[in-house]
């Protein structure tokens, strides 16, 4: 049979010579709308379908030899090497700590956010895996089943929709596959951890006398998790380690410690009046296992215990106050959390006649990750939140009768400190009886597109329709929290005199409450390490469940094609429609809805919206072969979207290319991209959240003066009561404790508008014979953000109502009317903080991509770089609000670069790749707090280097063995504290390598 039409299409598809780079070339080295083709294509970057059509804003490519020669696991790993990429809000060494998303894998171009970096397959959308965002994890794609992946910065949301605001990251699969191939890898480090296990299996074919193809890929990967315990530099909890010990930049990095938590497995006991030092008596169990007073000023004398580090077992301290002592928290933590992944990928077509074609593609994934941190530290306000003291008496038939746990010198001076009647007492302890926090979680995600598409008027034009379909699900379960009300329930416990609970004993100890022995409390004894029996800890745990449901319907249908003939070229056009629906949802068990577990209040969120869209595209070349004019080429592209949330909004672009010779392109932009709110965006109902740091801006105010500011203090009745008691208006420490909040969606937000402006030149010079295969492209980018989507910060919140008199703020303060146990009258009660469409941010810099092959011997050497200096970037939180930069600071650095070198021969090839980091700031806001500058505070520059070396045989076979971090860098220590410092790294985890040096080998196979 001929072959039909459709061979010449190729969807999704950069040009031929693209398609096939050599094996030894770099991720990111080739611009992909560079080089020629007679084929029908589309391009990242247009949708135009031409023979001769280019992407003018810049993209960078990573092809399948790239794939293979990083021995990456996950595409996530590979991307971010190229520096247009910035710090990945979810990755396995940043997710530990998180209530959710533990082991998600996202991208976030040029910094600006995970939301507006656009994820297709294919040229086509897919369903987020984060509940409440468009945030798409990448463990869902099939690494191995990857023809490569295009990267275009800047906003295109003419094109492809809302959240192109950053750019687009389009992962185009392999197509028209016959034969058989398969790979095992296997790696580990060098240290003997975090193994990485992978097996791969692809194979395809044509039926139906060529008729039709299809291809399929099973997948399966296991990359076993790191613990702080299993690094040096990790292994001892010095969370202040390298934090300021004087405030002097000087002294970084000196060492006043160890210092463990605060929160002794044995408990930490208070009695008197908290805010009258002179009153206080603390007590905890000294190395003996007796009962000893302490106070606070002494320090590490009330947290007199270490872990072994054998094994992690607590065992008594040296108990002197000086020395490590505390609790080892870092023996616990998660360096990176453990994934395995089961992939399946699919694509098929079938030419139903000689103009249509049926085209099929599929993806199913289950992701599954656990976490595991450091038992609970549970403060007495975590069950008593309003007095923050528990009763150490219950009122049984009106007479006090004291928990007979308590020990007789804490009993002694108790005292009564809240007026209710029974005596008081303040604790902290770490729950290792109950264990560990771990948790476990379970993704499924599917994803299935069915469409048409085929040709008119003698091919002159392209169409196509289909239907995309998501789904991501998840099931989350957690271990290590506590059931409040039972733990309430089970310290009001009393001496069974009465035999009340029919055990024939008068002698042992009960819960007070009928209705709580009922329902199987069991008292509990806080008072010592191992003091807590398994009957309360039975009755006191609290299981965390968590399930959500994303889904994603697309219909789309696009026309292209060549509409007429110019002088210089044909004018291409493309014209397309879309509907889109997105719905998601969140569902918390009872006891985290309600705040019940010794954690915030956590509402469940559930919300859809839908839009109908219309974009169309036009190509118009205006010259061609003519002096100065090798071509030149206009385009512009606009798209009109209805919401169901914001309305109407609209996107467009505008942009030429001119190229003066045939060796030489210059290139431009101009692009108004837009990002609509998401699912949790509009409907996050309130989460309740803790803030600390707050200064009262009417603190110190009196009776009279103060301008404007004492007025509108006096005007709260609160405020007014407090100055008539005592002359100002006087705060604690329970006042600045507490302190709560809500944080939440918001239905009345808006679109996020950006500008972007990209300029630059491309230069191949093929008419030199020593350059013939050198590529340079030189690109300046420009991306400004307006009404960003974020939270005002609650400090702002209250500058604004109180120094500024906006009303609008004013609305989102709630001040304590009267005295409120240990709270004073007039003390802020809740700060809530919905978002707003108030916030603005940047990114400028210039992108430098060369590459350059020759023959060298009997093969080929091939050498890439990608370079970016990035010339500024900030966030302005809200109106008003001063800059923030980001530019330059950690994960932001100001030059970053991988570059490549590889040799390649018929049977052995060899390839080495770098990656430079320059060197980074602190957060500015950060050291401002300690009154330092902006650069008082450094990281050095870090350079990794990888290898990777590959054996064929025979054309069948392919032995393959690398190593990464050949140099085994260090990460580098961050400040405690740090807004970049992953907790329980002691490193910016996301930014820098933790793994130290590690090797991989395998396998493939090819039929």
């Amino acid at each position: 049979m001929k072959k039909t039409q459709f061979s010449r299409l190729k969807l999704g598809a950069a040009p031929v010579v693209l398609g096939v780079a050599l094996i030894s070339t770099p991720a990111f080295a080739q611009d992909a709308e560079e080089g020629a083709s007679s084929e029908t294509i589309i391009v990242t970057g247009s949708r135009i379908a031409s023979p001769n059509i280019t992407s003018l804003p810049p993209v960078q490519t990573v092809t399948a030899e790239n794939i293979q020669q990083s021995g990456a696991v996950n595409i996530q790993e590979l991307l971010l090497e190229n520096p247009a990429f910035g710090t990945p809000a979810l990755s396995r060494t940043n997710s530990a700590f998180l209530t959710s998303g533990t082991g998600v894998a996202t991208v976030d171009l040029r910094d600006l956010g995970s939301d507006r970096t656009l994820v297709l397959i294919n040229n086509r959308r897919v369903v987020a895996g984060v509940p409440g965002t468009a945030t798409v994890d990448l463990n869902i794609i099939p690494t191995q089943f990857v023809e490569r992946v295009d990267v275009l910065t800047g906003g295109a949301s003419s094109l492809y929709g809302s959240d192109a605001v950053g750019g687009v990251v389009n992962f185009i699969y392999k197509s028209d596959f016959e034969g058989f191939e398969a790979e095992g890898q296997y790696g580990i480090t060098e240290r003997g951890d975090s193994a990485r296990i992978q097996t791969n299996l692809t194979f395809g074919g044509n039926f139906s006398d060529n008729r039709g193809n299809i291809m399929v890929h099973l997948g399966y990967s296991d990359e076993k998790g790191l613990l702080s315990r299993q690094r040096k530099n990790t292994f001892s909890d010095d969370v202040d380690r390298f934090a300021f010990i004087t405030g002097d930049p000087a002294d970084y990095g000196v060492s006043a410690g160890p210092f463990f938590s605060s929160f002794p497995p044995q408990g930490r006991f208070t009695v008197g009046d908290n805010f009258r030092p002179a009153g206080d008596y603390t007590f905890t169990f000294g190395p003996n296992g007796q009962l000893q007073p302490c106070f606070t000023t002494n320090g590490p004398t009330c947290n007199s215990q270490v872990l072994n580090s054998s094994g992690g077992v607590v065992v008594p301290g040296i108990g002197t106050g000086v020395g490590p002592n505390g609790f080892n928290r870092q023996f616990f933590r998660t360096l990176a959390v453990p994934v395995k992944r089961y992939l399946f990928a699919a694509r098929g077509h079938y030419d139903i006649t000689d103009d249509i074609r049926f085209v099929a593609e599929g993806t199913y994934a289950k992701t599954t990750a656990s976490r595991e941190i450091e038992p609970f530290a549970l403060d007495v306000a975590n069950i008593y939140p309003v007095t923050g003291r528990a009763p150490i008496e219950t009122m049984v038939n009106g007479v006090a009768v004291l928990n007979p746990y308590v020990p007789a010198a804490i009993a002694a001076v108790a005292t009564d400190v809240d007026g209710d009647g029974l005596r008081d007492m303040g604790f902290a302890r770490r729950l290792t009886e109950v264990g560990t926090r771990n948790g476990s979680t379970a993704r499924d995600t599917f994803r299935v597109v069915l469409g048409l598409e085929g040709g008119l008027f003698d091919d002159k034009f392209r169409w196509d329709v289909s239907y995309n379909y998501g789904r991501t699900t998840e099931s989350q379960r957690s271990n290590g929290q506590v059931n409040v009300l039972n733990f309430a329930n089970a310290m009001s416990a009393i001496t069974d005199v009465d035999d009340l609970d029919g055990d024939g004993s008068r002698t042992d100890v009960v819960c007070a409450s009928a209705t709580a022995r009922a329902q199987g409390c069991a008292p509990i004894n806080i008072f010592g390490e191992g003091s807590i029996s398994p009957e309360a800890l039975n009755y006191i745990a609290a299981q965390q469940s968590f399930q959500t449901d994303i889904r994603q319907q697309v219909f789309t249908a696009n026309l292209s094609g060549e509409l007429f003939d110019l002088p210089a070229g044909p004018v291409g056009i493309a014209v397309g429609g879309e509907y889109r629906k997105e719905s998601s949802s969140e569902d918390n068990d009872a006891l985290t809805n309600a705040g019940l577990n010794a954690g915030n209040a956590i509402p469940d969120t559930a919300g859809s919206f839908n839009v109908k869209e219309l974009y169309g595209e036009i190509n118009i070349p205006v010259l061609a072969d003519t002096a100065f004019f090798h071509s030149l080429n206009l385009r512009a592209a606009g798209r009109v979207s209805d919401y169901s949330t914001v309305g109407t909004v609209y996107s467009y672009s505008f942009g030429a290319d001119w190229a003066p010779v045939e060796d030489i392109r210059f290139r431009g932009t101009f692009a108004r991209a837009v990002r609509a709110p998401n699912v949790g965006e509009l409907y996050q109902g309130p989460s309740q959240t803790f803030p600390t740091g707050l200064q009262d801006p009417c603190a110190g105010i009196g009776a009279s003066g103060g301008g404007d500011l004492g007025t509108r203090c006096r005007a709260d009745a609160g405020v007014s009561l407090n100055i008539a008691q005592n002359g100002t208006f006087t705060l604690n420490q329970a006042d600045l404790q507490g302190i709560s909040g809500f944080n939440s969606g918001n239905l009345d937000l808006f679109e996020e508008t950006s500008d972007s402006y990209t300029l630059g030149v491309v230069i191949t010079p093929r008419s030199i014979a020593a350059l013939r295969n050198l590529t340079l492209s030189v690109d300046y980018y420009n991306i400004k953000i307006k009404d960003a989507i974020v939270a005002p910060p609650r400090q702002f919140i209250l500058n604004q109502c109180y120094q500024q008199g906006n009303d609008q703020f004013c609305d989102l303060i709630q001040r304590r009317q009267i005295q409120a146990g240990s709270n004073s009258p007039g003390s802020l009660e809740f700060i809530d903080a919905p978002l707003v469409n108030g916030g603005r941010l940047k990114a400028e810099g210039i992108d430098v991509v060369a590459g350059y092959r020759t023959p060298v011997l009997n093969g080929s050497l091939s050498m890439r770089i990608s370079y970016n200096h990035v010339l500024d970037g900030y966030v302005i939180p809200v109106p008003g609000a001063p800059k923030d930069p980001f530019a330059g600071e950690i994960g932001t650095a100001r030059d970053r670069f991988t570059a490549n070198l590889g040799y390649q021969e018929d049977k052995f090839g060899i390839t080495f790749t770098g990656t430079y980091i320059g060197k980074s700031y602190e957060d500015d806001q950060f050291l401002a707090e300690y009154d330092l500058g902006p650069k008082d505070i450094s990281i050095p520059a870090q350079f990794y280097l990888d290898t990777q070396m590959t054996y064929r045989p025979a054309d069948a076979f392919e032995f393959f063995f690398g190593i990464d971090n050949l140099l085994d860098n260090k990460a580098p220590n961050i400040l405690s504290g740090s807004p970049f410092n992953v907790t329980g790294a002691d490193t910016a985890a996301d930014v820098y390598d933790i793994f130290g040096r590690r090797y991989y080998a395998g396998v493939r196979l090819k039929f």
